[in-house]
């Protein structure tokens, strides 16, 4: 029997903020862009979440929510140093490590440098040992598989630690909603429940071929999880094939300005980081999903792989004008790019990024 620990930071971006400027502690903080224009929320403190200030909501209206709130700019650099402290915590303990953004990260310490037998054990160590290094709170889940440590990391925040032993996985099973089965999001939530599946354990219920009439694909998938199996192992090397940002907006985006500038944003996001690991790519993708949940993919590839923010942004803004973008409502963007190479031309071999927004 595994055991898998789910780590995810409390609130990361707003948390180191608070820790490095004493006023702000206990105070409603904001992290993100400018209230005055299209700024959008990177990530709020619990006193902000409180009030109903949300990641990705536009400044503005977290403003109206807590007009209390600190507005804060992001310090990225600042992120990653306590997220590369973090991670080296993790490895000193276990080799078998799988980041998912800077601030959470799943851990096989099915065997660990401690010698703890107990996954609670090991939980709790690094939930101290974090605090002690770093000053930050961490929530924790412990479980036999990845699936259901996840789930249970965020049972209790912040500063939580959620436990569920091989004969309890029946019983959190069973208090389960649909929304938390791996990969349902609203709309396929949606759809499930007007199937009158509600519960996550009701997906047992039904036919395979019935599920698949709602879900597609993941109708397999889904069962699997709805029984508590999980079956993918802790991977600290995974092969990483894209890198990529994408933000999912409070309100559409009905102005071509505004999208046009969101887009090259994330463009330069992307090519930021792609700088910083002295990678290219040779391809750029866009993703577009308008206000009724219709998506769009727009791709383009080259012979010369690149990584700087102007051939990025250009790109994907001649992506953009192969869109409706702009003559309908737009509720989510995206860019990533595909088909990397490091600095002497040959392809990577690390895992799928996506650059986190806490």
């Amino acid at each position: 029997m595994r055991r898998i620990l789910h780590v995810d930071m409390d609130a990361f971006y707003a948390s180191v903020e608070q820790r490095d400027r004493p006023e702000l502690r206990g105070r409603p903080v904001v992290v993100g862009g400018d209230p005055h224009g299209r700024g959008v929320v990177c990530a709020a403190s619990y006193e902000a979440r409180a009030f109903g200030v949300r990641s990705a909501m536009p400044m503005a209206r977290a403003l109206r929510l807590c007009p209390a709130a600190e507005v804060v700019a992001p310090h990225f650099t600042r992120y990653r140093d306590v997220s590369r402290a973090i991670l080296q915590i993790f490895r000193d303990v276990t080799p078998l490590v799988e980041p998912l953004s800077l601030d959470e990260a799943y851990l096989d310490v099915t065997e660990n440098a401690w010698g703890e037998p107990f996954g609670t054990r090991v939980a709790k160590r690094l939930k101290h040992a974090i605090a002690e290094a770093t000053g930050l709170t961490a929530s924790a889940g412990v479980a036999p598989n990845k699936f259901l440590a996840k789930i249970a990391s965020g049972w209790k925040k912040p500063d939580g630690l959620t436990v569920i032993p091989p004969e309890r996985v029946e019983a959190f099973l069973q208090q389960l909603p649909i929304d938390a089965l791996w990969g349902v999001g609203p709309v396929t939530a949606g759809k499930l429940r007007t199937a009158g599946i509600g519960r996550l354990v009701d997906v047992r219920a039904r036919p395979l071929a019935e599920l698949q009439a709602v879900v597609g694909s993941q109708a397999e998938w889904l069962v699997q999880l709805a029984h508590g199996r999980d079956a993918r192992p802790v991977e600290p090397n995974r092969a990483r094939k894209s890198v990529g940002t994408e933000n999912t907006f409070a309100r559409d985006l009905t102005e071509p300005g505004d999208i046009r500038r969101a887009i090259e944003s994330q463009a330069r996001e992307v090519a930021d980081w792609l700088s910083r690991k002295d990678i290219s790519a040779r391809t750029i993708t866009i993703k577009i999903r308008y206000g009724d949940f219709t998506t769009v993919t727009r791709s383009e590839s080259s012979e010369r792989p690149v990584q700087d923010a102007e051939s990025i942004a250009a790109r994907a803004l001649a992506l953009l004008d192969r869109t409706e973008a702009g003559r309908r409502p737009v509720r989510l963007l995206g860019v990533s790019a595909h088909n990397l190479y490091d600095g002497t031309r040959r392809p990577t071999d690390t895992e799928e990024a996506w650059l986190p927004l806490d």
